[in-house]
């Protein structure tokens, strides 16, 4: 003769535990999805402020997808203290005649160069647009770029 053993308690503990446990991992997952998107809203609405701006002042304008992906809401590396010595020094880095090594020379450059750069910083940081607009004034600059 069998023993019949009652293992419905056993059952439902390990029932609710894998039902918490999902719905934890769902909930998780929707505060997740739910921060994100309201980035990328802020992503895109900054990035359609931008392609405004640029196209007014009469420059190209890459595409929303890839101002998204590299700006983000944040300004990305553009707003990561752009008028810091680091920053400065990508500045400086542009601005030369594009050798390598010894060759390397500055070079006196467009009145334009900084225009986008400037707008984005308007945009993303603003914080920041008048500590660099004076680095920028600051520049050797002259009319070379024709057409």
């Amino acid at each position: 003769m069998t023993a019949w053993v009652d293992h419905s308690d056993r059952n439902r503990k390990i029932t609710y535990w894998v039902l918490g446990l999902i719905f934890v991992v769902m909930a998780g997952t929707a505060l997740l999805i739910f921060d994100s998107s309201r980035d990328q809203q802020q992503a895109e609405a900054k990035a359609d402020q931008l392609i405004t701006e640029l196209n007014s002042a009469g420059l190209r304008s890459p595409s929303k997808d890839q101002i998204v992906a590299v700006l983000g809401d944040d300004g990305g590396a553009t707003c990561a203290d752009p008028v810091s010595a680091l920053g400065r020094g990508t500045v400086y880095g542009m601005m030369t005649n594009g050798a390598g090594g010894p060759g390397t020379r500055p070079v006196i450059a467009d009145n334009n160069i900084l225009k986008g750069q400037l707008l984005v910083i308007k945009v993303y940081c603003p914080q920041y647009i008048e500590e660099f607009q004076k680095f920028a004034d600051d520049l050797k600059t002259a009319d070379v770029a024709k057409g």
